[in-house]
């Protein structure tokens, strides 16, 4: 079964970022701009230059198109992103969903990342990313030019990486750790939803105390996103998120 044979760190961190693919910008620090447009941008609109929109605002902090683009540019770069083409009312959801966490986790210190965390996983994210291969990111040089033709430079990317990586603990410390998944939890998964499909794919299946650990893995992860996905519906329910149709300035 394809859920199984993954590194289970690996399908931690890809349900965990169903709504988390990148962290985002500064700007999600911004309040929201006062109604009008100033002479300045008037001028600049005027002469034809396009200016940053507001595509959202939650709990008075913005999300721009600028955002949206840099989510678009970000995912490409992710290894284990799911196929398919580029969502942006997707997008924008997940910015949503995730400046929400971030102004919940700006709460909490734990969630706070070392530089060597950081570079650990930056260094096995230059050896994950299939395109990696024909720009030898194994070396600094070819590292920065697969990154700058993402349209990021390296400090930008480690910024990124690291609110991604302090929003999964964020995730895992507020969730995970109150999930207790039993034995015959495990067992009843194992009889009852691996079995029937190995059966299915007429492959024969592993020994419960093979899989076990991948299972209690699977199961957590299924209980997470259920937690998650409450949560979040209940911060944009005691919150104020409005999303700006295109076309509407943002006011």
């Amino acid at each position: 079964m394809r859920m199984l044979i993954h590194n289970p760190m690996v399908q931690w961190m890809t349900a965990a970022l169903s709504v988390l693919i990148v962290a985002g910008k500064p700007s999600w620090g911004q309040q929201a701009p006062q109604p009008g447009p100033s002479s300045a941008d008037a001028a600049l609109s005027a002469q034809g230059i396009v200016l940053d929109r507001v595509v959202a605002v939650v709990n008075g902090d913005v999300i721009l198109e600028s955002d949206v683009d840099e989510e678009r540019r970000f995912e490409m770069i992710q290894p284990y992103r799911g196929l398919g083409e580029f969502s942006r009312e997707r997008a924008v959801q997940r910015l949503i969903d995730r400046a929400l966490i971030l102004q919940q986790a700006a709460l909490q210190s734990e969630v706070e990342v070392s530089d060597k965390e950081l570079d650990d996983q930056l260094t096995g994210l230059r050896k994950d990313i299939p395109a990696c291969k024909e720009y030898h990111c194994e070396t600094d040089a070819g590292w920065q030019k697969y990154l700058g033709e993402h349209g990021f430079t390296e400090a930008e990317f480690r910024d990124r990486w690291r609110k991604r990586m302090e929003l999964l603990r964020f995730i895992e410390v507020r969730f995970r750790n109150g999930i207790h998944i039993t034995d015959d939890e495990i067992k009843d998964y194992y009889e009852k939803t691996m079995l029937p499909e190995y059966a299915r794919q007429k492959v024969t299946p592993p020994k419960l105390e093979v899989v076990s650990q991948r299972i209690q893995e699977v199961m957590l992860q299924q209980q997470v996103g259920n937690l998650l996905r409450d949560w979040l519906a209940s911060l944009r329910v005691q919150g104020s998120v409005r999303i700006i149709p295109q076309g509407e300035a943002g006011r």
